[in-house]
């Protein structure tokens, strides 16, 4: 389920508080953004205990129970202990469109009428369930008319402010918190069709905490190890180059003014592609979108750019081309008037340099 009207997470627990205390709500959203932290947040908040239920771990007698004979001579079935509790609590359906049609449909009576056989849940308790969509590439499966219609459905993105917010307040290692500072929009990334780390405040955080536990900091390859191990290949190719850049004191505002050059040897080359990141984010920020716009500072900084596009050619064409290259939706990110003036003289400009 997709849908154009999204919520942060700073502005689910009053959306929370208004609808979940009355009607059970699902809460969709990408992996890794903090779902299934902020129901437990919101049910802290309520001071109800958080009872979770894995969508995918259960069976359809989970559920129900199993059948009792009572001294009556008839059959009751008995629901779990987990979720047959006296006193209110938060219920969370974790993965609940990830479960099988079977084990969905044992939630129906529970999610709309409040109960399940003959036990009915304690007053004041809540229900809200959870879910990844289709198209981020996890397991999802579809959910029945009949279920989405018992739900209110609540769509959550992923947010730089709310989330540097609670990584101050959570001891997230110094180096995380600096980089996606720098490079807020790396914080979270589709997730790709293929079996591979992608970055989302869940996986930052779990190089955080690894950073963390290293103690000392660890060496370039075991860094390389860790974020290409929890982040998407050019983000932790970012991150890396940027470390290097904090241990030697090495950026681009010196390459920019002359007094540096590019590096160039290939275990650099991740300092390389952040260092052309940060190329491109100078260009983006400072080069007007018309040239007669432009000041005397923009005009030498797009002729300095041409140069040192060559030089960065010369390196590595393929990281060049980054620089230049369109956004992930194939709209120029450069102005139009820069990309033909480059396209024109950079071929001079290397016929000079050879």
């Amino acid at each position: 389920m997709q849908s154009a009207t999204t919520v942060t997470p700073s502005q689910l627990p009053s959306l929370l508080l208004a609808t979940a205390t009355v009607r059970p709500v699902f809460l969709w959203g990408a992996p890794g953004i903090g779902k299934s932290s902020l129901v437990r947040a919101f049910a802290d908040s309520l001071a109800l205990p958080c009872v979770s239920l894995l969508g995918t771990q259960l069976a359809p007698e989970d559920l129900i129970g199993v059948p009792q004979i009572t001294p009556e001579g008839r059959s009751r079935f008995c629901p779990p202990e987990m979720i047959a509790r006296d006193e209110p609590y938060c219920l969370f359906l974790d993965e609940l469109n990830a479960a099988s049609p079977d084990v969905q449909k044992a939630f129906y009576s529970l999610i709309l009428d409040r109960r399940i056989g003959s036990y009915e849940l304690p007053a004041g308790s809540i229900v809200i369930g959870a879910g990844n969509r289709a198209t981020d590439n996890a397991l999802a499966r579809p959910m029945a008319s009949a279920l989405v219609n018992r739900l209110i459905h609540v769509h959550l993105r992923a947010s730089a402010a709310d989330w540097f917010e609670w990584a101050g307040a959570n001891n997230v290692h110094p180096w995380v918190l600096d980089y996606l500072t720098e490079r807020p929009d790396q914080l979270w990334s589709q997730a790709p069709k293929t079996e591979e780390a992608f970055s989302t405040p869940r996986s930052w955080h779990m190089l955080s905490d690894a950073l963390h536990s290293w103690g000392e900091a660890p060496e370039e390859e075991m860094l390389k190890v860790l974020a290409s191990g929890t982040l998407t290949p050019s983000h932790a190719a970012g991150f890396c180059g940027w470390v290097k850049i904090v241990r030697n004191s090495y950026g681009f505002e010196a390459i920019l003014k002359g007094d540096a050059s590019w590096p160039r040897r290939p275990q650099d080359r991740d300092l390389l592609y952040y260092l052309a990141e940060a190329f491109r984010a100078r260009l983006v920020k400072e080069l007007p979108a018309e040239k007669n716009q432009g000041s005397t500072a923009g005009r030498q900084l797009a002729f300095r750019a041409k140069a040192l596009l060559v030089e960065l050619a010369e390196i590595s064409l393929e990281i060049a081309q980054t620089v230049l290259a369109d956004d992930e939706d194939g709209v120029p990110l450069l102005p139009t008037w820069f990309l033909v003036e480059a396209a024109r003289d950079l071929p001079r400009l290397v016929a000079a340099r050879q």
